[in-house]
């Protein structure tokens, strides 16, 4: 593939005998991912189940190759049902270096389209906050789709710039991940379109950014918490030298030792404008070392005693309905329909009902596109459930459901946005596509109405 000449000529200099296998690399098809999400299968089920032949990606426990030549992991109804996130296998490697702990708050601070987010909450076990921003609007709605078909319940989607965010979480996260808007040169063989955006001022233009970006994370990190700061770049004004800008600026903070995989790169110290002490100890990821684009990442440290005043201002936390004025409706959709009622704290966002996560703040004033679990919308006389909370339960959570083997004609009809036959009570059945939730139907006389997202529909199946 064609490059960039200015950039080429900068990678000779940098990577010298190195540069020719780097360059062969981009003539190479890239190699093709996808992630298991433990929030909905075990991984070791869906391996002995696999429709795809699969190889395990060796830095992330739930990643594995396929064959994009071959099969289209994109195109399987398991997909619509959220049991795997297709993601460049570089990518996985941010979430690991994260390693955040069920329980903990944690951001991603610019996170669409939510293949690292959706990571950080398997990690998590569902458990804990788990805050998803994106700046850019459309780009946050993308996002938003991402979390509800993973079946993630403990996210709070919203779309601010950080500056926006800061003075509303001041010390709040245990964890921040900064997936910087970059240059994007690690993503030439993925996104052919990037090299003709390219240019050394727009490298610049993305390092200065970057710094104001960090800024605002740093605020916002509890003392003692972790910052993962990555980018899918080469460009060492991107890399060690902002880690180096950033610590310089934020002596609170001091890099940690990121876990090392065979085939991931020391950081470059010797390419840093007045390198800070520790860059060895970041990460860069080479398409020519490894399966995978390139990356770069590194572990950031805030100290304990990062403030002499540490903040001991008054958090103000979402505000949910009390038991006694949850909306009846909803509560008879939930005896009919479900095992249990929902637990947690429930939240009418105009006509819609969440679940907000127990540590969330107050969201007055947010950009909000989702303020946590997405139970339904209250019309009417009733409650319609999502297509959120179909795909975060499993055939254990309702009372009725209606099992579509994978190849079936049944299965390609509702896929479709078909009607189709039914048996069992009157009343909302949890559809399964191969054993796993894939939406819901709503049936009445001997017919299950279809209630899969129009926007998602299949045609040509």
């Amino acid at each position: 593939m064609k490059l960039p000449d200015s950039f080429e000529s900068k990678m000779k200099s940098l990577l010298q005998e190195e540069y020719e296998a780097f360059r062969r690399s981009y003539e190479e098809p890239r190699a093709q991912a996808l992630r298991i999400n433990t929030l909905k299968v075990p991984a070791e089920r869906l391996l002995r189940e696999q429709p795809f032949r699969l190889e395990p990606v060796p830095w992330a426990q739930n990643g594995f190759y396929y064959d994009g030549a071959e099969e289209r992991p994109g195109r399987h109804p398991w997909h619509e049902a959220g049991l795997y996130y297709i993601q460049e296998p570089s990518a996985m490697a941010v979430a690991e270096l994260a390693a955040p702990r069920p329980g903990e708050k944690v951001l991603d601070l610019c996170a669409a389209p939510g293949g690292k987010s959706t990571h950080l909450a398997g990690l998590m076990q569902g458990s804990g906050l788990l805050v998803s921003n994106e700046p850019h609007p459309a780009r946050a709605k993308i996002l938003s789709q991402n979390i509800e078909r993973m079946g993630v319940r403990h996210a709070v989607v919203t779309s601010e710039l950080p500056d926006r965010l800061s003075p509303r979480f001041p010390e709040f996260f245990d964890r921040i991940v900064v997936d910087a808007p970059c240059s994007g040169e690690g993503m030439f063989r993925k996104d052919p379109g990037a090299c003709e955006e390219w240019s050394p001022e727009h490298v610049q233009l993305c390092a200065a950014r970057q710094g104001d970006i960090l800024h605002h994370a740093a605020l916002m990190l509890r003392p003692g918490g972790t910052l993962v700061y990555s980018t899918c770049t080469f460009s060492p004004e991107e890399n060690e030298s902002a880690v180096s800008r950033f610590l310089r600026e934020h002596p609170e903070f001091a890099i940690a030792e990121a876990a090392r995989i065979e085939g991931f790169s020391a950081g470059r110290p010797e390419w840093a404008d007045d390198p800070a002490p520790g860059l060895e100890r970041t990460v860069r990821i080479w398409p020519h070392l490894v399966r995978g684009e390139g990356h770069y990442a590194a572990v950031l440290r805030k100290s304990e005693a990062a403030d002499a005043v540490p903040f001991r201002g008054k958090r103000r936390y979402a505000a949910g309905l009390k038991r006694d004025k949850l909306p009846e409706d909803y509560l008879r959709f939930a005896r009919d329909t479900l095992a249990e009622l929902p637990q947690g704290q429930h939240l009418l966002f105009g006509d819609q009902l969440y679940v907000v996560p127990e540590e969330m703040l107050e969201l007055d004033g947010l950009k909000v596109l989702r303020p946590g679990w997405h139970l339904g919308t209250l019309k009417k006389n009733r409650f319609e459930p999502s297509h959120a909370l179909a795909l975060s339960l499993g055939s254990e959570a309702v009372k009725a459901s209606a099992e579509l083997p994978l190849g079936s004609p049944g299965l390609a009809a509702y896929l479709r946005g078909e009607t189709i036959a039914g048996s069992g009570a009157k009343g909302w059945q949890l559809v399964l596509a191969g054993g796993y939730s894939i939406g819901w139907g709503k049936l009445a006389d001997g017919q299950l109405k279809n209630h899969f997202p129009k926007g998602l529909r299949w045609t040509g199946v």
